[in-house]
């Protein structure tokens, strides 16, 4: 059985499409490398930021639901976002922009041997910025480039998928028999859990938490946790793994930029299996990615109608020389 890479992507909701560009563009310094609809409900956009170069395990993507509740934190729920840095020198450099620029943050903890500076934005949506300064595994993504954001302390990918759990028994037992994580440290009541080469970017922090509030999903969640398969040939093992010992999946599904298989592994906790490939760079430059409607051959037809569905959010960057500061 091919283990699972590491994280490859996680989904949120968020309020407002217009302000979370504003805030992961202006404020964190990642690129928006996909502007396109959620497949399922095309009047909701679905924006994908990542690396430069759109690499799989670094990108974070929102939807925008309409009319959707604002979400309650609690147990069972995928709780925090972690976003890699390079160094904790990085984090220092963080702490001062998020003062500058009025972003919410607790100040640079320690969890696990590593370094920490855990942020939320509008929604109360719970980030982490995590250093790579002692990491040994995944390697991390490249910054972006031409971002605000000086380089050396750029975010370069995805850390630590961050989860509540009420029943920790059951959920260890299904990370490690069924999807092959091995625990690998504890720290009071969080676990911490790696697959593959390890390190920061294929990693579980799960906190046992039996007690209340229930989580409840809305925006300023998290809606799903993604991790990476190398091709559709391993898709399929999972696929043929989870129906051997009668675990329910979504079966098949191409989501074009990736292919993708859907499991509930626990109370309102969903993980996504996706492939590497084929990514974000087929259908636009790299020069523009991000700046056009990007819609899926089996969408493409409805495109004008999509178009009335969705406001526009200008996403052109190629033309801005952005101040690193």
């Amino acid at each position: 059985m091919n283990q699972l890479k590491g994280v490859h992507h996680v989904t949120a909701i968020t309020s407002s499409a217009e302000k979370i560009y504003e805030f992961f563009t202006y404020t964190l310094g990642m690129r928006l490398v996909k502007k396109t609809v959620n497949q399922d409900d095309i009047q909701t956009y679905h924006l994908f930021f990542a690396d430069d170069k759109g690499s799989a395990g670094t990108d974070i993507t929102f939807f925008d639901f309409p009319g959707i509740p604002k979400g309650v934190h609690g147990t069972n729920e995928i709780s925090r976002t972690s976003l890699r840095v390079p160094s904790d020198a990085a984090l220092e450099y963080w702490v001062k922009r998020f003062d500058r620029l009025g972003v919410t943050h607790s100040g640079i903890k320690e969890q696990f041997g590593k370094k920490t500076l855990p942020f939320v934005d509008f929604d109360e949506q719970q980030y982490q910025l995590v250093s790579d300064e002692l990491d040994k595994g995944v390697a991390p993504g490249t910054p972006w480039q031409k971002g605000p954001v000086p380089v050396e302390y750029a975010i370069t990918g995805l850390g630590p998928v961050c989860i509540q759990i009420a029943d920790f028994g059951y959920f260890k037992e299904m990370l490690e028999k069924v999807l092959l994580f091995k625990e690998t440290k504890q720290e009071g009541t969080f676990h911490l859990f790696e697959v593959g080469e390890g390190g920061n970017g294929a990693s579980i922090i799960v906190e046992d938490n039996p007690n209340p509030p229930q989580a409840r999903q809305g925006f300023g969640t998290v809606h799903h946790a993604a991790f990476r398969v190398a091709d559709r040939k391993v898709l399929d093992e999972w696929t043929e793994w989870m129906a051997k010992i009668g675990i329910p999946t979504s079966g098949y599904v191409n989501r074009y930029f990736f292919e993708s298989l859907y499991v509930r592994v626990a109370p309102q906790i969903l993980f996504e299996f996706a492939t590497d490939g084929p990514g974000f760079m087929g259908d636009e430059p790299y020069e523009t990615l991000g700046e056009k409607l990007s819609l899926p051959p089996f969408l493409e037809p409805k495109r004008a109608q999509i178009e009335k569905l969705v406001r526009p959010i200008d996403t052109t960057r190629s033309t801005k020389e952005f101040s690193k500061e």
